[in-house]
Protein backbone atom coordinates (compact mmCIF):
# COMPACT_ATOMS: atom_id res chain seq x y z
CA UNK A 1 0.00 0.00 0.00
CA UNK A 2 0.73 3.42 -0.52
CA UNK A 3 0.75 5.36 2.50
CA UNK A 4 0.51 8.81 3.83
CA UNK A 5 1.62 9.28 7.45
CA UNK A 6 1.03 12.82 8.77
CA UNK A 7 2.94 13.49 12.21
CA UNK A 8 5.51 10.64 10.77
CA UNK A 9 8.64 12.37 13.05
CA UNK A 10 6.75 12.30 16.34
CA UNK A 11 6.62 9.30 19.17
CA UNK A 12 3.49 7.54 17.97
CA UNK A 13 4.32 8.47 14.13
CA UNK A 14 7.77 6.56 14.41
CA UNK A 15 6.36 3.21 16.12
CA UNK A 16 3.65 3.68 13.04
CA UNK A 17 6.74 4.24 10.88
CA UNK A 18 8.72 1.23 12.09
CA UNK A 19 5.87 -0.66 12.09
CA UNK A 20 4.05 -0.38 8.61
CA UNK A 21 7.55 0.43 6.49
CA UNK A 22 8.66 -3.23 6.43
CA UNK A 23 5.88 -4.08 3.81
CA UNK A 24 4.07 -0.51 2.62
CA UNK A 25 5.51 2.70 0.73
CA UNK A 26 5.41 5.02 3.61
CA UNK A 27 5.23 9.10 2.61
CA UNK A 28 6.46 10.76 5.74
CA UNK A 29 4.41 14.22 5.93
CA UNK A 30 4.84 17.04 9.45
CA UNK A 31 6.32 20.03 9.78
CA UNK A 32 10.54 18.81 10.38
CA UNK A 33 11.87 16.10 9.22
CA UNK A 34 9.34 14.79 6.31
CA UNK A 35 8.88 13.66 2.71
CA UNK A 36 6.29 16.47 2.33
CA UNK A 37 5.66 19.29 4.63
CA UNK A 38 2.40 19.93 6.21
CA UNK A 39 0.99 22.11 9.02
CA UNK A 40 -2.46 20.66 9.70
CA UNK A 41 -3.93 23.93 11.27
CA UNK A 42 -3.79 25.31 7.56
CA UNK A 43 -6.28 24.20 4.72
CA UNK A 44 -3.96 25.44 2.09
CA UNK A 45 -0.81 23.29 3.74
CA UNK A 46 -3.00 20.36 3.63
CA UNK A 47 -4.37 21.13 -0.18
CA UNK A 48 -0.79 21.28 -1.25
CA UNK A 49 0.56 17.84 0.70
CA UNK A 50 -2.18 16.09 -1.52
CA UNK A 51 -1.19 17.74 -4.42
CA UNK A 52 1.96 16.26 -4.04
CA UNK A 53 1.85 12.95 -3.01
CA UNK A 54 -0.99 12.32 -5.37
CA UNK A 55 -3.02 9.35 -4.85
CA UNK A 56 -2.78 6.92 -1.77
CA UNK A 57 -3.80 3.96 -0.29
CA UNK A 58 -4.23 5.07 3.59
CA UNK A 59 -3.60 8.32 5.31
CA UNK A 60 -2.69 8.03 9.26
CA UNK A 61 -2.32 10.77 11.16
CA UNK A 62 -0.34 10.70 14.46
CA UNK A 63 -0.36 14.51 14.93
CA UNK A 64 -2.46 17.28 16.91
CA UNK A 65 -1.95 19.60 19.62
CA UNK A 66 -3.67 20.85 22.70
CA UNK A 67 -3.45 23.00 25.13
CA UNK A 68 -3.02 21.44 29.15
CA UNK A 69 -4.52 23.80 31.50
CA UNK A 70 -6.76 23.65 34.93
CA UNK A 71 -10.52 24.55 34.06
CA UNK A 72 -10.63 27.76 35.77
CA UNK A 73 -7.41 28.97 33.90
CA UNK A 74 -8.54 27.51 30.71
CA UNK A 75 -9.13 30.36 28.60
CA UNK A 76 -11.22 30.10 24.67
CA UNK A 77 -7.65 31.33 23.29
CA UNK A 78 -5.65 28.64 24.98
CA UNK A 79 -9.33 26.33 24.22
CA UNK A 80 -8.49 27.08 20.31
CA UNK A 81 -5.14 24.93 20.38
CA UNK A 82 -7.44 21.56 20.74
CA UNK A 83 -9.98 22.77 18.23
CA UNK A 84 -7.49 23.84 15.28
CA UNK A 85 -5.39 21.29 15.55
CA UNK A 86 -6.36 18.11 17.19
CA UNK A 87 -10.01 18.22 15.95
CA UNK A 88 -10.56 20.61 12.75
CA UNK A 89 -7.06 19.72 11.41
CA UNK A 90 -7.81 16.15 11.58
CA UNK A 91 -11.02 16.34 10.41
CA UNK A 92 -9.69 18.55 7.44
CA UNK A 93 -7.36 15.52 6.57
CA UNK A 94 -10.28 13.55 5.88
CA UNK A 95 -12.51 16.35 3.73
CA UNK A 96 -9.68 17.74 1.88
CA UNK A 97 -8.06 13.78 1.18
CA UNK A 98 -11.16 12.21 -0.06
CA UNK A 99 -10.46 13.05 -3.31
CA UNK A 100 -6.97 11.49 -3.52
CA UNK A 101 -8.41 7.99 -1.64
CA UNK A 102 -8.07 5.24 -3.60
CA UNK A 103 -11.15 2.94 -3.70
CA UNK A 104 -11.12 0.64 -0.55
CA UNK A 105 -8.56 2.87 1.39
CA UNK A 106 -8.49 4.39 5.04
CA UNK A 107 -7.70 6.89 7.22
CA UNK A 108 -6.58 6.28 10.80
CA UNK A 109 -7.11 9.14 12.92
CA UNK A 110 -5.64 9.88 16.93
CA UNK A 111 -7.88 10.77 19.21
CA UNK A 112 -6.50 9.15 23.15
CA UNK A 113 -7.26 8.16 26.89
CA UNK A 114 -8.75 11.19 28.43
CA UNK A 115 -11.65 11.23 26.54
CA UNK A 116 -12.77 7.71 28.85
CA UNK A 117 -10.79 8.78 31.73
CA UNK A 118 -10.11 12.39 32.11
CA UNK A 119 -6.83 13.93 33.92
CA UNK A 120 -6.77 17.53 35.81
CA UNK A 121 -5.76 20.15 33.23
CA UNK A 122 -7.09 17.96 30.36
CA UNK A 123 -10.58 18.82 29.82
CA UNK A 124 -9.66 20.36 26.60
CA UNK A 125 -7.49 17.54 25.03
CA UNK A 126 -10.62 15.26 26.35
CA UNK A 127 -13.00 17.63 24.11
CA UNK A 128 -11.16 17.12 20.73
CA UNK A 129 -10.95 12.99 21.71
CA UNK A 130 -14.22 12.94 21.79
CA UNK A 131 -15.46 14.79 18.84
CA UNK A 132 -12.97 12.42 16.56
CA UNK A 133 -14.39 9.83 17.84
CA UNK A 134 -17.83 11.07 17.42
CA UNK A 135 -17.03 12.06 13.69
CA UNK A 136 -15.46 8.89 12.90
CA UNK A 137 -18.33 7.10 13.99
CA UNK A 138 -20.61 9.23 12.39
CA UNK A 139 -18.37 9.65 9.03
CA UNK A 140 -17.75 5.50 8.58
CA UNK A 141 -21.80 5.59 7.21
CA UNK A 142 -21.17 7.94 4.80
CA UNK A 143 -17.50 7.01 3.45
CA UNK A 144 -17.88 6.50 -0.43
CA UNK A 145 -16.08 3.92 -2.43
CA UNK A 146 -15.71 1.54 0.54
CA UNK A 147 -13.43 3.96 2.05
CA UNK A 148 -12.95 2.73 5.96
CA UNK A 149 -12.21 5.57 8.69
CA UNK A 150 -11.20 4.32 12.47
CA UNK A 151 -9.36 5.63 15.37
CA UNK A 152 -7.03 4.91 17.61
CA UNK A 153 -7.24 5.85 21.51
CA UNK A 154 -3.97 5.42 23.01
CA UNK A 155 -2.94 5.36 26.89
CA UNK A 156 0.48 7.68 28.22
CA UNK A 157 3.06 5.95 25.93
CA UNK A 158 6.17 4.63 27.44
CA UNK A 159 8.30 6.65 25.56
CA UNK A 160 6.52 9.97 26.73
CA UNK A 161 6.37 8.83 30.66
CA UNK A 162 9.31 11.06 31.54
CA UNK A 163 8.24 14.12 29.73
CA UNK A 164 4.05 13.94 30.49
CA UNK A 165 4.00 11.31 33.01
CA UNK A 166 3.57 13.73 35.75
CA UNK A 167 0.40 14.46 34.20
CA UNK A 168 -0.90 11.09 34.30
CA UNK A 169 -0.96 10.29 37.39
CA UNK A 170 -1.57 6.29 38.65
CA UNK A 171 -1.52 5.49 34.45
CA UNK A 172 0.44 2.09 33.62
CA UNK A 173 2.49 3.36 30.34
CA UNK A 174 1.94 1.20 27.04
CA UNK A 175 4.86 0.76 24.70
CA UNK A 176 4.96 2.25 21.43
CA UNK A 177 4.60 -0.81 19.50
CA UNK A 178 1.63 -1.89 21.18
CA UNK A 179 -0.20 1.30 20.19
CA UNK A 180 1.03 1.01 16.68
CA UNK A 181 -0.71 -2.50 15.80
CA UNK A 182 -3.96 -0.70 16.09
CA UNK A 183 -2.74 1.85 13.55
CA UNK A 184 -1.31 -1.79 11.75
CA UNK A 185 -5.44 -3.11 12.44
CA UNK A 186 -7.03 -0.08 10.82
CA UNK A 187 -4.72 -0.03 7.68
CA UNK A 188 -4.42 -3.67 6.89
CA UNK A 189 -8.16 -4.82 8.49
CA UNK A 190 -11.37 -4.39 7.29
CA UNK A 191 -13.06 -2.84 9.85
CA UNK A 192 -14.99 0.42 10.10
CA UNK A 193 -16.42 3.14 12.51
CA UNK A 194 -14.06 1.84 15.34
CA UNK A 195 -12.05 3.46 17.95
CA UNK A 196 -9.24 1.18 18.53
CA UNK A 197 -8.65 1.78 22.25
CA UNK A 198 -4.62 0.55 23.54
CA UNK A 199 -4.46 0.32 26.91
Amino acid sequence: MKILLVGASGTIGSNVHDSLSKNHEITRAGRNGADVQVDIMDEASIRNMYEQTGSVDAVINASGSAGFAPLPELTPEKNETAINSKLKGQINLVLLGLPYMNDGGSFTLTSGIMMDDPIPQGSSAAMANGAIRSFVKSAAIEMPRGIRINSVSPNLLQESAERIGHLFAGFEPVPGGKVARAYQKSVEGMQTGESYEVY
